[in-house]
């Protein structure tokens, strides 16, 4: 054992921390004998402070927290209060279930204008027999918007009708996103006033959830704008600056534009409400950019931050009760008719010629009274009895998975896929978190395992543990391809956007 040296202190004593704890570059002068122990409360990087603060100071630094203010957090009212309130402002909750919404309804919509496309001047454009003379007398009437209205030119028509194709598939894929959905809402407003009774239930469902996905961050997972911040933030964390963006300024001057340009003519419809939205989106994004560019990290952008957030889940809570209200609607509606309290409402439509894609499938399940009458009654209790399970999270999602599957049988017997995409889409926002994290993790492995198979394709990507590159299809550098399965990205959270999807360029 080493003999401590005559130099070194001895006295235990606290009050100066600095005479005790020698400087750690030099080992061998620390004393290994218990008689000299090195005090506990300086912090380990920094053993010789410049200004020690006294004890009472670093015990509550280093230390727990006194029992006085953590009381309210245990059980009482007010701790609950403070957590739930911390929670809905310190970040966007269910991101998800909005991406699915997000990516359900775009893809809707999406298949929907395909579909139509050879038929889209019958239905919604220039040769409809809801005249365009017709469609101005209504929209007048009811103030409802429509941009189709505010000329009659096959080429202005054709020019929307693109437009919202193109916007739907970007929505999709989650480019932009913030400006993609607000050119999807008004695209959807605009073909679906121009011929309100083409159509079924699903048109209207797909009208409000185009408004409602606007005021959420409904990209802060499986989208393109995702994958761009998550470049952003690897380069910031070499110490690069971030990717020059060109694209979100030119939107937002082009689109600013045509915004003055509407409102200065009187375009926007007759309520108030669609021109107030816009023109609050529209400076909204050029408040974000100069906040990000000039004050990254302060209180403005931390407001901004709590302000989007609480717009995002106050909207998820309007999308979960417009669902609950849907099906309780639906549900309580039916068991005043006569047909289903006997148990024969779903013998009628699985006979009629107009709702039988598959005659002989509609005529073997038609033919079974017994069949008949378990899907009519089913169909009422599971309508009825779901937004009162919403608190029971087994029963819940038993009930989720039987009106998942009846939206798909309608879809197969009656003919309305449609329809059943846009009610499956609006389910989504009660699926299980841990499904949909497995859903993108099964989703992002049989993509890697397409790419693999491609010719010309480095087969290393698939590979387990072998690290993405920052510009590949995985996402930054440094991150696992396969692990474990905690999102839909191979195994690591991708990092969430903060501003709600395309994250905070002008028009981003």
């Amino acid at each position: 054992m080493t003999i401590p040296s005559p130099q070194t202190p001895q006295d235990p004593t606290p009050q100066d921390p600095a005479r005790q704890a020698p400087t750690p570059r030099d080992p061998a002068r620390q004393d290994p004998t218990p008689q000299n122990p090195v005090p506990q409360h300086p912090a380990p990087q920094n053993p010789v402070p410049q200004n020690p603060a006294p004890p009472s100071v670093a015990s509550r630094l280093t230390g727990p927290q006194p029992a006085g203010p953590r009381a309210p957090r245990s059980g009482g009212p007010g701790g609950g209060l403070a957590r739930g309130l911390q929670r809905v402002t310190a970040s966007a909750l269910g991101p998800y279930q909005s991406a699915v919404v997000r990516i359900g309804f775009a893809a809707t919509y999406l298949f929907f204008l395909l579909r139509e496309l050879p038929h889209r001047h019958e239905l919604y454009g220039p040769d409809s027999p809801w005249h365009w003379d017709l469609a101005r007398q209504l929209t007048e009437g009811n103030r409802a918007f429509s941009v189709l209205m505010w000329t009659d030119s096959t080429v202005w028509f054709e020019a929307v009708y693109a437009l919202t194709l193109l916007s739907a598939a970007a929505l999709m894929l989650g480019w932009r996103t913030r400006t993609m959905s607000v050119l999807f809402m008004v695209g959807v407003l605009s073909v679906q006033n121009r011929s309100i009774f083409m159509g079924d239930g699903g048109d209207n469902v797909v009208h409000l959830m185009a408004i409602y996905l606007v005021l959420t961050r409904c990209a802060q997972v499986w989208s393109l704008d995702a994958r761009r911040a998550a470049r952003n933030a690897q380069r910031a964390a070499e110490g690069l600056p971030p990717l020059r963006d060109i694209v979100g300024p030119v939107l937002w001057v082009v689109l600013g534009h045509v915004l003055v340009t509407a409102t200065l003519m009187g375009g926007l419809g007759g309520t108030w409400w669609l021109p107030t939205l816009l023109w609050i989106l529209w400076l909204s994004a050029a408040a974000w950019w100069v906040v990000n560019r000039y004050a990254p990290h302060g209180e403005p952008r931390t407001l901004f931050d709590v302000l989007a957030n609480l717009t995002h889940n106050a909207t998820l809570a309007v999308i979960m009760a417009e669902v609950c209200l849907i099906y309780a609607t639906a549900g309580w509606y039916k068991i005043q008719g006569s047909r289903w309290q006997d148990g024969t409402a779903l013998h009628y439509p699985l006979n009629l010629d107009y709702f039988t894609p598959w005659p002989a499938l509609s005529e073997t399940l038609g033919a079974s009274g017994l069949m008949v009458m378990v899907l009519t009654y089913g169909t009422v209790i599971v309508q009825v009895a779901f937004p009162f399970t919403l608190f029971n999270r087994r029963v819940k999602n038993v009930l989720l998975v039987m009106m998942i599957g009846e939206h798909a049988g309608i879809a197969l017997l009656l003919g309305l896929p449609f329809f059943s995409m846009a009610m499956i889409a609006a389910d989504a926002v009660f699926l299980p978190t841990a499904f949909l994290v497995w859903l993108g993790t099964r989703a992002t492995i049989g993509r890697r395992r397409l790419l693999s198979r491609l010719p010309g394709r480095s087969r290393t990507q698939g590979k387990p543990g072998t690290p993405a590159r920052a510009d590949g299809p995985d996402g930054p550098a440094g991150r696992p391809a396969d692990g474990p399965a905690r999102d839909g990205h191979g195994g690591t959270e991708e990092p969430r956007l903060q501003g709600g999807g395309g994250g905070h360029t002008l028009v981003g």
